[in-house]
């Protein structure tokens, strides 16, 4: 029987087939933490790791929590794109991680990841939402009808009357859109562009009936006259809604009583 004769490839260490061409490169996550029971200051802190660029920033941050620091706190639910719950910012542009790929934010150098801006900061990349919640509830973003009875079938409406604020329907309630607002920034007072679309949502619904108290909410100091049009609303929209243009329609509707 022939002795059996190492391929010199092998007999020199060459990685087996399927492990050549590695996917995963190495980065960095700098993560600006805070944590009230420790220091009153935030910090930041790098984490370096193995990834496929094809990931997201979410991912990595599971890696980091479950393998480097338990203690990273951050929201997260669905992971897809549609609950919302993970809007940060991400090298300076408020984005929602679970749709942001490694690949796409030039890994080369470290990623930043902090908590979005005009919301306070509870730990991490946590923040208080409620007074964003808050906002949303005072615009009531509900169907109102005089009709106080239950309705013997379904309220019916047109294509094109659904058409008319289809755009804005598509709002998750990220925040994303209110935190990268400047005004929104320096005066928490502003009920900020989320509530104002998901007014206009039901404002431009040709069966609801509450349209006129809309408006007159949105008119008040902290409305929609605040608003100075700057597009960062629009440009930080994980849904792609043309916010600003929602705004400015809520605006020549208080003007003209019409819509």
């Amino acid at each position: 029987m022939a002795t059996p004769v190492l391929d010199k490839a092998d007999a020199a260490g060459s990685p087996e087939p399927g492990f050549a061409d590695s996917p995963y490169i190495t980065v960095t996550l700098r993560i600006r933490r805070f944590n009230p029971e420790v220091s009153a200051e935030a910090t930041w802190e790098d984490f370096q790791l193995e990834i496929d660029p094809k990931e997201r920033v979410l991912d990595a941050l599971h890696k980091i929590k479950w393998d480097l620091d338990g203690t990273l706190t951050f929201r997260r639910s669905c992971a897809h794109g549609i609950c919302g719950s993970d809007a940060m910012r991400i090298n300076g542009k408020n984005r929602l991680a679970c749709k942001t790929l490694i690949k796409d934010i030039n890994p080369e150098k470290p990623i930043t990841v902090e908590a979005i801006k005009g919301l306070t900061v509870l730990k991490d990349l946590v923040v208080d939402m409620e007074p964003f919640f808050q906002a949303y509830r005072d615009v009531m973003p509900f169907l109102i009808t005089k009709d106080t009875n239950e309705p013997t079938r379904e309220r019916l409406q047109s294509a094109e009357d659904r058409e008319r604020f289809d755009d804005t329907t598509k709002c998750i309630l990220c925040a994303a859109c209110t935190s990268s607002c400047p005004v929104f920034w320096n005066d928490g007072q502003y009920f900020g562009p989320a509530a104002i679309v998901n007014a206009h949502r039901f404002i431009f619904d040709s069966r609801d009936e509450a349209g006129e108290q809309r408006l007159e909410i949105l008119n008040d100091k902290d409305g929609v006259w605040r608003c100075r049009t700057t597009f960062n609303c629009t440009d930080a929209c994980p849904r792609g809604i043309e916010v600003t243009k929602a705004i400015a329609e809520v605006k020549r509707a208080l003007i003209t009583r019409r819509y």
